[in-house]
């Protein structure tokens, strides 16, 4: 769907992939309390959120993080320092890159979802990579701050031709014009994979590429025929 791989895994749990560096895991109310891990526990309480996998609940995030190892025989995880202040020849670049969450763009979303954290973990990440894929961290911060504001009722149309395109004409055939981008797409589609065009409510809208369906192409050939001939009998 769009620009992301869609996997329902059972039903109530769904896990969609950019098949890039974004991953997103949604449940259905059902789960409520039902699960624990790095996700938390989804009991409503996000302050309950760090509880380890002895159900301990601490407030250093190395502790909990650690808690829940594959393997005892993997390494914990260290506490990395703040990578603008590593590199301060990138965080100018970042905060410019990363002003557009706070920007007039998202305007109208900014009322239904706080740009700080997203700006924030934007700014952090996009100085985080300074060894190629720079644009790509960057582009998937704004894309998490557009995709939440998407699932609050605020679709943003931010993507340019030089700001993270995603071209969707590379997809279509010599004289055709059947893909486009949207922002926010169709949440459900008829697929090779799912001819019924049923999906689970707890996919929301996606961005992407979207096919213009040869079903709307008939039926506003149809349309149009029958308005012709109204009008003009």
């Amino acid at each position: 769907m769009g620009i992301y791989l869609v996997v329902t895994i059972q039903s109530g749990l769904v896990v969609m992939w950019d098949q890039k560096t974004s991953f997103f895991i949604s449940l259905s109310p059902q789960f409520q309390g039902e699960v624990c891990g790095l996700c938390g526990n989804y009991d409503g309480n996000s302050k309950n959120d760090f509880t380890t996998r002895s159900q301990e609940t601490v407030t250093d995030v190395l502790e909990f993080g650690n808690s829940w190892k594959v393997s005892s025989s993997c390494s914990n995880a260290q506490l990395l320092s703040d990578p603008c202040a590593s590199n301060r020849y990138r965080a100018a670049w970042s905060q410019k890159q990363c002003s557009i969450i706070t920007s007039a763009t998202f305007h109208s979303c900014h009322a239904k979802v706080d740009p700080g954290p997203y700006y924030d973990s934007c700014v952090r990440d996009s100085c985080a990579c300074d060894t190629g894929g720079d644009c790509e961290c960057f582009c998937t911060a704004v894309a998490a701050y557009a995709k939440a504001c998407s699932t609050a009722g605020a679709c943003i149309s931010w993507r340019t031709p030089k700001l993270c395109p995603i071209f969707c004409d590379y997809y279509n055939s010599p004289g055709g014009c059947e893909w486009h981008y949207k922002p926010c797409g169709a949440d459900c589609m008829k697929t090779c994979r799912n001819p019924s065009g049923n999906c689970t409510k707890l996919i929301t809208h996606m961005e992407g590429k979207h096919v213009f369906s040869m079903l709307v192409k008939g039926l506003v050939t149809l349309l149009t025929s029958h308005f012709i001939k109204q009008y003009f009998r």
